[in-house]
């Protein structure tokens, strides 16, 4: 199923059907600031689950990554000290992965690797969909693959096409990035940047 949305003005039936969709534990596809992501609540471990294996992710090797809406919902997940609140703060919403230390708050699937990566995408559609929510979004880039065109991680409709018998959603909202987040750990204090990618980092 395609949906379109737009950056404003979005009816707020259409974005609750998505926030059912996900509290019932299904899997949507989006818009991003960077690329086209597949995720879902973010506190609903059979989903995550069921994400890890279409992205063939074992969750005890790989870092897994929430959306959030704001700030202080960050806070709720990870443990944020002065400097990383001031450090997100002059860099959210963007095109970042934060990797912070989780809290207890999380599943026990995140809990395997003690870490998360926080994301808070400078695009209306998912951060207005996960304050509906009142909760993370589980995020992650679409499966790859080596001959798949380019087309098929940037356009709605051959999104839909590859990908849409996977999941419950996929919304429309425009043509999509093909660079993904910058990386930045910031688990030990101070912050590393391990992946440079589309976001500049203003310390």
């Amino acid at each position: 199923m395609l949906v379109r949305l737009y950056n404003n003005n979005n009816n707020p039936q259409d974005i609750q059907k998505i926030v059912d969709i996900l509290n019932d534990g299904g899997l949507i596809i989006y818009p991003t600031d960077t690329m086209y992501a597949i995720g879902c609540h973010g506190l609903k471990e059979r989903a995550i689950e069921r994400i890890c294996r279409i992205k063939d992710i074992d969750p005890r090797k790989n870092n897994l990554s929430i959306i959030c809406y704001d700030l202080s919902s960050i806070s709720e997940y990870a443990k944020v000290d002065n400097n990383t609140f001031k450090l997100m703060k002059k860099n959210l919403p963007g095109p970042f992965t934060f990797i912070l230390n989780g809290t207890n708050r999380l599943p026990k699937i995140f809990r395997n690797r003690k870490e998360v990566g926080i994301r808070m995408p400078n695009n209306n559609i998912i951060r207005e969909i996960a304050h509906y929510l009142d909760a993370p979004i589980m995020t992650t880039t679409l499966p790859s693959y080596d001959h798949l065109e380019i087309e098929y991680i940037t356009n709605p409709e051959l999104i839909d096409e590859k990908f849409g018998e996977m999941v419950d959603l996929v919304i429309d909202g425009g043509i999509g990035g093909i660079e993904p987040s910058t990386v930045v750990d910031c688990t030990s204090g101070e912050p590393d940047i391990i992946r440079q990618a589309k976001g500049i980092l203003k310390e």
